[in-house]
């Protein structure tokens, strides 16, 4: 070791700050370089921690499981989603995940979000989150008490999601827009359960008692 480091060393305080750039180093996360030339497509509308940008009708991604993430970027290259008639905003997603045309670009993605703040979305609608919460029962199965999340069943985090978003999927299911296709066994599953509320005012009650589980 150097003198002159020695003496650094040796100031009252020192030790302390060393050990403060240490940690600070190994905390601060390693961003990989082409997970995000691969996110850049996205971030224009998603924003760039994956926040979401309602004015672009880009949901927040970021604090969104990576299995969900990598099913629905699939299913928007395959058809399963975002080609139905008359879904505006899925046609124009589904052209946004086109341009990832190999499997570790979309990887890349995903990996991507990962890194990002989770920080809930600010909620933006109110309904009668008591009513919300009785229809809720039937949700709880695949999607968890708390709005969670549960891989097993397929059924995505929901809690500190955008709920003007989850408002429009949920009317989707029940246009048709999406679960149309026959391989798509999650949105076929999903699509009883969305029909179950009997209009616009049971998607919104629903919706505001999810926000309440962040």
């Amino acid at each position: 070791m150097s003198n002159s480091l020695l003496r650094v060393l040796r100031r009252p305080g020192s030790i302390l700050v060393c050990l403060w750039v240490v940690i600070t180093a190994c905390a601060s996360p390693v961003v990989d370089a082409s997970e995000q030339s691969a996110y850049a497509v996205c971030a224009s509308c998603h924003g760039p921690e994956g926040e979401g940008n309602v004015a672009l009708n880009a949901p927040r991604i970021a604090g969104q499981a990576s299995w969900y993430l990598r099913r629905q970027l699939d299913a928007y290259r395959e058809g399963r989603r975002g080609a139905a008639p008359g879904d505006i905003y899925g046609m124009q997603m589904r052209s946004m995940a086109m341009t990832l045309t190999q499997s570790a670009q979309m990887d890349d993605v995903v990996a991507h979000l990962q890194t990002f703040p989770d920080v809930p979305a600010e909620p933006t609608i109110q309904g009668d989150v008591a009513a919300g919460q009785a229809a809720y029962s039937i949700c709880v199965a695949c999607h968890g008490s708390r709005g969670e999340g549960n891989e097993r069943f397929g059924g995505p985090r929901l809690a500190g999601q955008s709920d003007w978003y989850l408002v429009r999927q949920i009317r989707n299911y029940r246009l048709g827009l999406r679960g149309y296709d026959p391989e798509d066994l999650f949105g076929m599953q999903m699509k009883p359960m969305a029909a179950t509320l009997a209009d616009d005012q049971a998607i919104v009650d629903v919706v505001a008692y999810i926000n309440s589980l962040r």
